[in-house]
């Protein structure tokens, strides 16, 4: 059987984003996947982010701040995942910043006109970005992504509450069925933690029929 165009003159390097809320396990699960695929990972900024601190100390006073360093940040990966000759997978993706920039626009935490620049920003960045191949988003329920977070005991995280939690789920909601025309979304059951190797073989499938045109 003949090789399809995409198959010959496409990238040969894959691209994957882990998305899902705060506390789902996404970093847990990237590690595993490098290990398992041979691929490069690119990580939320947790330890280096200056911000985060001083973000949930103070929300209205850093939420521009903070989305605006988020972007670059991930800009920056973007980049690096572009050009890169190996498999990358991405713990979070810059698509998904726009959901925490919207809530904090609808909260009443960042205000009109920063929010306004912030999308101004995006749109010119969004222009030079690559598409992953693949978004794998890892669903759960927000008492148990609560669970989580209070299992793995960060200091900045200790107050978030579960109505927070709550919103965000339904951005992501929002969030997927606008991507997924565009992007291909492999959802998975993430109350129970899978098997590297299942999640593994679900990825190879879902790229191998999007690869073919098919609608997923």
């Amino acid at each position: 059987m003949s090789q399809s165009y995409s198959e010959v003159f496409g990238p040969k390097n894959i691209n994957i984003g882990i998305s899902g809320i705060i506390g789902v396990g996404k970093s847990t699960l990237t590690q595993e996947l490098c290990r398992e695929m041979n691929a490069e990972g690119l990580y939320e900024p947790v330890e280096t982010n200056l911000y985060l601190e001083k973000f949930y100390a103070d929300i209205p006073r850093y939420s521009f701040p903070m989305q605006v360093y988020l972007l670059n940040h991930r800009f920056t990966q973007h980049q690096q995942m572009a050009w890169s000759n190996k498999d990358t997978i991405q713990d979070r993706t810059i698509y998904e910043d726009v959901i925490f920039a919207k809530m904090l626009r609808e909260s009443g935490d960042m205000d009109e006109l920063d929010f306004n620049t912030y999308c101004d920003l995006y749109r010119n960045m969004s222009n030079f970005l690559h598409r992953p191949d693949l978004i794998v988003y890892l669903d759960v329920t927000p008492e148990k992504a609560l669970e989580r977070i209070t299992q793995r005991s960060r200091d900045c995280e200790v107050n978030i509450p579960l109505e927070y939690l709550q919103n965000l789920q339904n951005g992501y909601e929002d969030w997927l069925r606008d991507i997924h025309p565009r992007i291909p979304v492999l959802r998975i059951d993430w109350n129970e933690f899978k098997s590297t190797e299942y999640v593994v073989n679900e990825i190879r499938r879902v790229i191998k029929e999007s690869k073919r045109g098919l609608i997923l």
